[in-house]
């Protein structure tokens, strides 16, 4: 079996480094889509879930949240089938895993709060929290670190909140750890996002 080793001329190999480092940052500014989408969606479903539970006798309170998570879903599997390519780098197919994880185990934690007649939000707030902290320690992107870290303080800020402004404590938990660095990312100039 004769194997040729194909030597890559110094031009060629330069051109290669150059790519690998372009494709790494259009990715880097992909990852802001998906936080600035759950972003708006949880955020939009913990204040309408706080107005309609504060302001109405409405037993439906909670439909926001079914009804606009189920938008997200559809959007993220959606992007996830457009964007779907040969080859994957090993830190978008962890991103990708850990936040199947987290989202299956955000659905397990409110079906079973549910079940519980508790809320869920101090309990979602720490699973965002540990995806978003993992994700921008993962990414070298210190403010969906900060994000991660607001999380984890808003969850347990909610401790000492009576239940009736846990949702609109999540809403600014994800305008904060979610929406601000998500609109950081879209916007950071590609060196400056894969350099920190």
């Amino acid at each position: 079996m004769n194997t040729t080793e194909h030597c890559l001329e110094p031009e060629e190999g330069l051109q290669l480094i150059a790519d690998v480092i372009s494709r790494t940052r259009e990715d880097m500014k992909g990852y802001s889509f998906l936080y600035l989408v759950w972003g708006w969606i949880i955020s939009l479903s913990s204040l309408l879930f706080f107005v309609l539970h504060t302001y109405t006798t409405s037993p439906l309170y909670f439909l926001p949240f079914p009804a606009l998570v189920s938008v997200g879903i559809v959007i993220t599997v959606a992007r996830h089938a457009a964007q779907r390519r040969a080859t994957q780098t090993y830190l978008a197919f962890f991103l990708k895993n850990l936040w199947i994880v987290l989202g299956i185990g955000f659905i397990a934690t409110v079906f079973v709060s549910s079940s519980l007649r508790s809320q869920p939000f101090s309990y979602t707030l720490l699973i965002g929290g540990i995806g978003t902290l993992v994700s921008g320690l993962s990414l070298r992107f210190r403010p969906l670190v900060a994000g991660g870290l607001l999380f984890f303080a808003f969850a347990l800020a909610s401790v000492f909140v009576s239940p009736d402004y846990r949702a609109l404590l999540q809403a600014v938990a994800v305008i904060t750890g979610y929406l601000v660095p998500g609109y950081l990312l879209k916007h950071a100039k590609a060196k400056r996002a894969t350099d920190l």
